[in-house]
């Protein structure tokens, strides 16, 4: 009501003059409410409002198709311009309506008669304007229709004229398409844009008929969504400020993709959606390169466990999953021999088709000396080492290359990675895998093994699990570990299995001959804050549109869009202050989180 009162406060200002009397001084110099949220100053003109630096145009639709289809007036509702928009509904007394529409159908009979009677063809126009009528007539007369006088008010906002100019030519597109027509409000530009305030007077008074099926269309309530009855949240809707509730474990496939620069919170996501999984009794496993999950792991009650060539944690490639009740061993026996073979093929820098054959060959032969064949349950039986099979590689023809490149992971510098039992044990709800401290060298093919033990131990027991593998751009390097990432997105809905891929280096990910068929494979992705010489390939691919490039652009950190299915809006990613306190990886954070265990632990001791 303040701007109201200042708005005509300005028109009496205007035709009178007002003594100030000498009590009223001291009440001129205070500062009121009005004057606080009234703009500086106020210039009409005939097709738009100065309001302060402000421009204000408003507009009035004049007229609606025969048919208006549910969320027509979604676009304008969402589009990404500063609007206001009011919608006057005034109801008509049904007994009124049925005396109007009796007069205007016996007009139109009328004017159908008159052709009849002059021998004219008909005119589809007007028999379809009578049924129209008489439909409606009779709905109002059972009561299962009412009728209203309605007005549609737009007031658009901008810094220029030009810039409302522009965003009144996109609505007015918009609407003309379908068939919904406008006229701009020249010299009631007051008016209209009084109308618009949240008032609740109509001073334009320009309003259209419609029925209660066509008005309902007009809730102007619609706006993207992606709130589901069951799952996590995600974030906040940029669109409409709603809940981001969403459950990946409901749609066709599990798995997701998190495309983001260095510092737009991917893994900062990731870790919230670990966290507020965990809740929900899923189990969640992380391949992290960073070191950036162990905090989590500490406070969640998880594991975590460091692979590097000095660590105490061992994974042997050669283990076997046990068999479950109705596998064919050859089935689970050959399935492995391949995995290793892939192995191999990274660990050597490449096999020829002979030297594959060999490989091959030496693989069946190593696990053939501990009694484990394709003819027999293997479940339990102890598994080869890597020694093993150097030592039956040794008496094979043409294994000379293969011995001298396999020594430095038998008896040279990285002899402590591979060539160990196995002595991790991952049936904990959080499990952290971290190779940060692997050589940058050895990291896709302990990625592999690491991936392939997570593998097994999926397809043994059927549990609710996510996987989640940070900066999965090593895995791409490789054809092989691309490979196997795919096969595991691919086969791992069978298995309840949800992989989740993180990678900053977009573009070398979608390079890989593997990287879209993942992307193709995950019902739900991520795209954060962006680069811009990687923004045209993910406009590309996602089909973005130019006000979703530059959103990812110009977007902050937690900032994006989320895809859901068909479904994507621009989403921000939240945490309460106990969750960031978990889960931050922002240096200066950390610092004083570490400062203030310091300080509370001495406390303690005093």
């Amino acid at each position: 009501m303040a701007l109201l009162d200042f708005l005509n406060r300005k028109k009496e200002s205007a035709s009178e003059t007002v003594p100030v009397l000498p009590k009223d001084i001291y009440r001129q110099g205070s500062l009121d409410l009005i004057d606080t949220i009234a703009p500086t100053a106020l210039k009409i003109n005939s097709r738009e409002l100065e309001l302060g630096e402000k421009f204000v145009r408003a507009f009035y639709t004049i007229s609606y198709p025969r048919f208006l289809s549910d969320s027509w007036f979604s676009p304008v509702i969402n589009l990404d311009k500063v609007l206001d928009a009011s919608i006057f509904i005034h109801p008509i007394e049904t007994g009124q309506a049925l005396r109007g529409f009796q007069k205007k159908v016996a007009e139109v009979q009328s004017q159908i008669n008159e052709r009849e009677s002059r021998g004219l063809v008909r005119d589809p126009l007007l028999d379809t304007a009578y049924q129209d009528l008489e439909n409606l007539r009779d709905n109002l007369q059972q009561a299962q229709e009412k009728l209203f006088d309605v007005g549609l008010y737009l007031a658009l906002y901008g810094d220029s004229k030009e810039e409302i100019a522009k965003t009144e030519g996109d609505i007015r597109g918009i609407l003309d398409a379908k068939l919904v027509y406008t006229k701009p409000a020249l010299f009631q530009q007051e008016q209209g844009f009084r109308s618009c305030l949240p008032l609740g007077t109509d001073e334009l008074l320009v309003n259209s008929k419609l029925n209660s099926s066509p008005l309902s269309s007009l809730f102007p309530f619609i706006s993207f969504d992606l709130t589901s009855d069951r799952g996590i949240l995600y974030g906040i809707n940029r669109h409409n400020s709603s809940l981001v509730l969403f459950d990946r474990f409901s749609l066709e496939n599990y798995n997701s993709v998190i495309f983001a620069k260095s510092g737009s919170g991917k893994s900062y996501a990731a870790k919230l959606e670990i966290l507020r999984s965990l809740m929900f009794d899923t189990d969640v496993i992380v391949i992290d390169p960073e070191h950036e999950y162990e905090q989590l792991a500490e406070a969640t009650g998880g594991r975590s466990f460091h692979i590097s060539l000095s660590s105490e944690h061992h994974i042997n490639p050669f283990d076997l999953p046990a068999i479950k009740e109705g596998e064919d061993p050859k089935d689970i026996l050959r399935s492995n021999i391949i995995t290793l073979v892939g192995l191999f093929r990274i660990m050597l820098g490449g096999l020829s088709p002979e030297e594959d054959a060999i490989i091959d060959g030496a693989i069946s032969e190593t696990y053939a000396l501990k009694d484990i064949t394709g003819d027999a349950d293997f479940t339990g039986a102890e598994p080869p080492l890597l020694s093993d099979f150097e030592q039956v590689l040794s008496g094979m023809e043409g294994s000379q290359s293969l011995l001298e490149r396999l020594s430095k992971y038998t008896r040279g510098t990285w002899a402590g990675f591979l060539n160990q039992p196995t002595n991790i044990d991952i049936k904990q709800q959080f499990v952290v895998f971290s190779v940060r401290d692997m050589e940058d060298e050895l990291k896709p093919a302990a990625m592999y093994i690491i991936t392939h033990h997570i593998w097994n131990a999926v397809r043994y027991e059927l549990k609710k699990r996510l996987l989640m593998i940070d900066e999965a751009w090593w895995m791409m390097k490789s054809e092989d570990t691309a490979s196997f990432l795919y096969s595991v997105a691919k086969r791992g809905r069978k298995y309840y299995l949800g992989v989740c891929t993180i990678t900053q280096d977009v573009e070398d990910f979608l390079k890989s001959p593997y990287g879209r068929p993942i992307l193709t494979n995950s019902s739900l992705q991520l795209l954060l804050k962006q680069s811009p010489t990687t923004i045209d390939v993910l406009q590309q691919t996602f089909n973005l549109t130019d006000e979703e490039k530059y959103l990812l652009l110009e977007a902050g950190v937690g900032e994006g869009i989320f895809f859901a299915g068909v479904k994507h809006i621009a989403i921000k990613v939240v945490a309460s202050y106990t969750e960031d306190q978990i889960i931050t990886s922002d240096p200066s954070q950390l610092l004083a989180i570490k400062e203030e265990k310091e300080r509370h632990a001495l406390a303690q001791k005093q």
